[in-house]
């Protein structure tokens, strides 16, 4: 990198990039100054639209309404980020006032209580922040395509939505949401199909036993309500298939590690607004990318993705980047390293007070810059 003058830097990079821009404007990177040190994420600066103020961990950060905003001022002159892990705590919060604003935490059966009340409006539109399933292809058991698909094909997309989250989500087919311009959803998708799912356990040598199950495999949750709920479910539709599915649900920290190191024959997790990019599946997927160096944590790889990926990055041909992708996609989904289960609303719970509030897709905050509070 060069700097060109005050305002200007000029990167100089091994091979074209046509994400560097956008990566580099993402709200998870900033610029910081030079000889800041390992204590300047507890005072941060930055040119959004609010300025911090401080910060007490495990307790709140406050922020204030920044006059220099290069964006426009907001409308609000303060906000506070309280912590309040707990849901009934934040229900009960927002319904006394106390509390003005939360998004995609409340379970979803406490809604239909919420919209009742006088003081509350819910907000929902249709979310980027994906739900997934993913297998360690390097276990003794998960290398086999076969068994991959029949695990996709015996999971109820469309049952878990409407039962568990009440509707607010979206089947998916694919890691990219729908609207984007490299999405490609189709023949090579795994619908519910317990049938299937059956003819390929059989194929790949798990036949039923005297106890009717097939085979056992293990999936690691974190110890969130939501999250060992929609297991639980998962657990009962892998039965039905002849899968006994053991949960083994932890605090986060330790579940991630163990995701992180590999140490897992399954787990869930979701995306949330880095799948707004086609280098997500560089990211998530290229043999390069194992960690630490990245997100295949399920340490899957393919040389023909590797080489389709690094061509579409590098090529400036816009039609030829969406058949790329497009193609991409459709090795992913036959390949099956991972199931893309659902595209979670964005659902936003705020005080009538509140107003002019616009959910967004990748679920951030960004409605803050134009909501008003009326007094």
């Amino acid at each position: 990198m060069d700097a060109i003058d005050t305002r200007t830097v000029m990167f100089h990079l091994k091979r074209p990039d046509n994400y560097l821009l956008a990566n580099l404007a993402t709200g998870a990177l900033g610029v910081i100054p030079a000889g800041s040190g390992k204590e300047f994420w507890r005072h941060p600066i930055g040119t959004g639209p609010f300025r911090f103020v401080s910060q007490q961990i495990d307790q709140d950060v406050v922020l204030e309404r920044n006059l220099h905003c290069w964006r426009g001022v907001p409308k609000l002159e303060r906000v506070r980020f309280a912590v309040v892990p707990d849901a009934i705590t934040q229900a009960l919060e927002l319904e006394k006032g106390s509390g003005d604003v939360s998004m995609n935490f409340l379970p979803m059966d406490a809604l239909p209580v919420l919209a009742k009340r006088p003081n509350i409006v819910i907000d929902d539109a249709p979310g980027t922040i994906i739900q997934y399933l993913s297998f360690n292809v390097r276990d003794p058991l998960l290398p086999d395509v076969r068994l991959r698909q029949a695990i996709a094909s015996a999971i109820d997309r469309n049952l878990l939505i409407k039962t568990l989250l009440d509707g607010h989500a979206q089947s998916a087919q694919s890691l990219l949401p729908p609207a984007h311009w490299a999405y490609f959803g189709g023949d090579a998708s795994h619908d519910y199909d317990p049938k299937r799912a059956e003819t390929l356990l059989d194929q790949a040598g798990h036949p039923r036993g005297a106890d009717g199950m097939r085979l056992h495999l293990t999936m690691k949750t974190s110890s969130a309500e939501d999250v060992r709920l929609s297991s639980a479910v998962l657990q009962q539709q892998l039965a039905k298939v002849g899968i006994a599915l053991d949960l083994r649900s932890y605090e986060f920290a330790t579940f991630y590690s163990d995701v992180t190191r590999g140490a897992f024959q399954m787990y869930s997790l979701r995306w949330i607004g880095g799948n707004e990019q086609p280098e997500i599946f560089s990211y998530a997927y290229s043999t390069a990318r194992i960690p630490p160096k990245g997100a295949n944590r399920g340490r899957y790889s393919n040389p023909k993705l590797d080489a389709l990926l690094q061509v579409a990055v590098e090529n400036p041909d816009h039609d030829q980047q969406r058949m790329d992708y497009v193609e991409a996609q459709r090795i992913l989904a036959n390949d099956v390293p991972a199931v893309n289960l659902w595209y979670r609303d964005t659902v936003v719970v705020h005080n009538r007070r509140l107003t002019n509030i616009s959910p967004t897709p990748s679920g951030s905050f960004r409605f803050l810059e134009t909501a008003e509070l009326r007094k």
